[in-house]
């Protein structure tokens, strides 16, 4: 064996086990950092490691972990993708989980749709665990998202000076007093490269006085500051004598609080003290004090993830009594989730409580929502764009007319990633507000459309071909969602294995992308339909109504007919029957809306759907039949006038059956005018050229009827068949459709 040889073969070893070596020493460097917090210092040595070794799942999986904690999310999405691709959550079940929340916070909505679709079916298996119930909740957030993308509210948005902010994190917590309360981690911690390396890395509570709209130089309170400790969270007394704050320890970067009070008085904070452990339960992070007056009574309301919660930090009340005893503490349900709820924020002027979490319908990560309440507090509801973002919003709150905000959006101060670091920012109204024109907002409503919503088979009112319903639209969907698990048996009925869960899932996802969304879709469309009503405006507004081939086409036009009923009987009823003035055109304003109903039956139904009455795990419980079972609010318009179109008939559609090949079809339809006026029927609009039509007299006095003959040339029909003609009137734009259909025999 030649000398050089052996050097070769030396040489290269030594080169594999000093790689291995350093690859080693940079793993345990990089999760030092990461558990110290320092996670631009921790990517720094991941990306050396991966130089080394770039196709270790593991190495891969932590990088990708620290950019998420880092809150890169643009490059965090790519690595979850790229773990998910090389293990498909065997070793890392979160990957693609965590993959579609990066999609979700970059904005990505139809992509982590579908991300969110292929997490469910890989957790399927644990439906009761995290993963699965996430993955749900989460499919179901971004498709709402999606949808509401299109509201924002008219505000000035604007990042506090660097009199408050800086390149670091900054938390809002009220105004008090002409000063803005904050919290703050100040730049004698980090350096400009955003390394952590001062011992005495904590938050403390600040304060910058409030001239006009500008912000004062801040400082630190002193009176408030605790050496090695964090503080921040602050809360007045309703009577502005006591001061409720968080005080916390901190190991990597994960705090555990307590709340304090101080008293306050002549501008100074004293005599610090502990609540007790009636709210500070040991072993538990108790932070996030706001006080609110509830039922006449002063009440902490605060977040904690003691025992018993949901899921991470919940919110909680208790009763205040002589300023220092705490009465039972209480958890708030309806707002509390899986995930974390924390931020609470009480505005007396409003009756709501203000929050953030990472459960409900959102756009990124924390998004704020709010509760109303009366005697007890309401479901949450998103405050929407832009208070929310793709990025976390938390601590929202208000100062007369001006709303503030803590983000991570882009549009921080930052030095080297854009979405490192929190600042506040402020929502202020439009010095002028100039309301919207008639076209403007025919358009908001426009933009909503089509509102599509869904109905189990032959509901409501089964077997019957009355044209109205008792039944709220509300009450048929609550009974639909209700037969999930029925659908799901069905529709998997014979299968097995992954055959059957591909089924259930699918069903599943049925109910989240098309019956829940449209019901999310009716609500949007209803507020801003209310308040344009509000104004006095007159509006029509156009519903199709569609079915699944199951029944004779002339029975599902009268179903389709009780489909839409069942809607207008929502609306009269909904909010003590807010919309019934509207109805029934007894508003004072002159407001009024109308719905023109189109009963499509089966017409557009897909053909390949079963029609069979025996085969109902096709024709009834299957995705391609529930899919056909709907009705879509098309479109609104401004009526011009107060009347109705002038044409009606009984009978718009005749089913002929079945019929040869070739044959001549031959209908005949009565129109009646309507009207209080003479009109002339001065167009008849045929799409197809094997039809024509004829009538009897287009001269019609009030209350007076004509016969319209149509005739259809079967020779180039195949199969299932609607051909229509369309009747209109003088200065009229809209039209009377006569429709006829029926199936070729072969």
């Amino acid at each position: 064996m030649s000398r050089l040889y052996l050097i070769i073969v030396f040489t290269c070893s030594s080169w594999v086990l000093l790689g291995q070596n350093n690859l080693s020493k940079y793993l345990d460097f990089a999760q030092k950092q990461y558990d110290k917090g320092d996670y631009f210092y921790a990517l720094k040595y991941y990306k050396k490691a991966m130089e080394l070794d770039s196709t270790a799942v593991d190495i891969l999986w932590n990088y990708a972990e620290t950019l998420r904690a880092y809150k890169d999310y643009r490059n965090a999405e790519y690595y979850y993708a790229k773990v998910y691709d090389r293990e498909e959550a065997s070793i890392y079940p979160a990957s693609i989980l965590n993959w579609g929340l990066m999609q979700k916070q970059n904005g990505k909505y139809a992509e982590a749709i579908a991300t969110f679709k292929r997490a469910k079916k890989k957790y399927y298996k644990d439906k009761k665990g995290y993963l699965y119930q996430k993955s749900k909740r989460e499919l179901t957030s971004t498709i709402w998202a999606k949808s509401a993308l299109i509201d924002t509210a008219d505000v000035i948005f604007t990042r506090l000076p660097e009199t408050v902010n800086t390149a670091n994190s900054e938390f809002g917590h009220g105004i008090y007093n002409g000063e803005l309360i904050f919290s703050s981690l100040r730049a004698d911690s980090i350096s400009a490269a955003e390394e952590v390396y001062a011992p005495s890395y904590t938050t403390s509570l600040y304060r910058s006085k409030k001239s006009d709209l500008n912000f004062e130089a801040s400082e630190r309170i002193k009176d408030l500051f605790i050496d090695n400790l964090n503080t921040g969270n602050g809360s007045y007394s309703l009577d502005g004598d006591r001061y409720y704050f968080s005080l916390c320890t901190e190991r990597n970067f994960e705090y555990t609080c307590k709340i304090m009070v101080a008293q306050y008085g002549n501008g100074q904070w004293f005599a610090l003290d502990s609540l007790g452990t009636m709210i500070n339960e040991p072993g538990t992070n108790t932070s996030m004090p706001s006080i609110a007056e509830l039922k006449g009574e002063e009440v902490l309301i605060f977040a904690s993830n003691r025992k018993g919660g949901k899921g991470g930090m919940d919110i909680y009340t208790s009763k205040i009594r002589n300023g220092n005893q705490y009465g039972k503490v209480r958890a708030i349900k309806v707002l509390n989730s899986q995930d974390n709820d924390v931020t609470p924020w009480w505005n007396p002027q409003e009756s709501r409580l203000y929050f953030s979490s990472t459960w409900y319908d959102g756009f990124g990560g924390y998004d704020v929502f709010y509760s109303n309440y009366s005697a007890k507090f309401e479901k949450p509801i998103n405050v929407g764009l832009p208070i929310n973002s793709q990025a976390n919003d938390l601590y929202y709150f208000k100062d007369l007319d001006t709303g503030y905000i803590t983000s991570n959006r882009l549009g921080v101060l930052y030095s080297k990633n854009p979405t490192c670091c929190s600042d506040i920012f402020s929502l202020k109204p439009p010095i002028e507000v100039i309301p919207p024109t008639p076209e403007e907002t025919l358009a908001d409503l426009n933009k909503r459309l089509p509102v599509t919503l869904y109905f189990h088979n032959d509901v409501p009112n089964p077997k019957t071909r009355d044209t109205t319903t008792t039944v709220n639209y509300i009450r048929s969907y609550d009974e639909y969602t209700a037969m999930i698990d029925q659908y799901k048996k069905e529709y998997s009925a014979g299968l097995s294995g992954t055959r059957s869960d591909d089924a259930e899932e699918d069903i599943d996802n049925f109910f989240v992308e098309y019956v829940d969304k449209g019901v999310a879709d009716l609500k949007l469309f209803r507020t801003l339909l209310l308040i344009e009503l509000d104004k006095g405006s007159k509006i029509n507004i156009t519903i199709k109504g569609f079915a699944s081939p199951l029944a004779k086409t002339d029975y599902n036009v009268n179903l389709t007919k009780r489909r839409i009923n069942s809607l207008i009987n929502y609306m009269r009823e909904y909010d003590n029957g807010i919309f019934v003035k509207y109805l029934d055109a007894t508003a004072e304003n002159g407001g009024k809306v109308i719905f023109s109903h189109v009963p499509f039956g089966e017409y557009t139904a897909n053909q390949l759907t079963s029609d069979n009455p025996n085969d109902v795990q096709n024709s009834v419980y299957s995705r391609a039949a529930a899919i056909e079972r709907k009705i879509e609010i098309q479109s609104v318009s401004y009526l011009n006038n107060d009347e109705q179109f002038a044409l009606t008939t009984e009978g718009p559609v005749i089913d002929i059956g079945t019929t040869k090949h070739g044959e001549s079809i031959m209908g005949k339809f009565i129109v009646e005018n309507n009207s209080s006026s003479s009109i002339t029927i001065s167009k008849m609009r045929i799409p197809c050229d094997c039809v024509t039509a004829e009538i009897s007299n287009k001269e019609l006095d009030p209350g007076e009827s004509t016969e319209v003959n149509m005739t259809i040339n079967s020779e180039d029909l195949i199969d299932f068949f609607v051909k229509s003609v369309y009747l209109g009137i003088e200065n009229s734009d809209e039209e009377l459709r006569l429709y006829m259909s029926g199936q070729i025999e072969e």
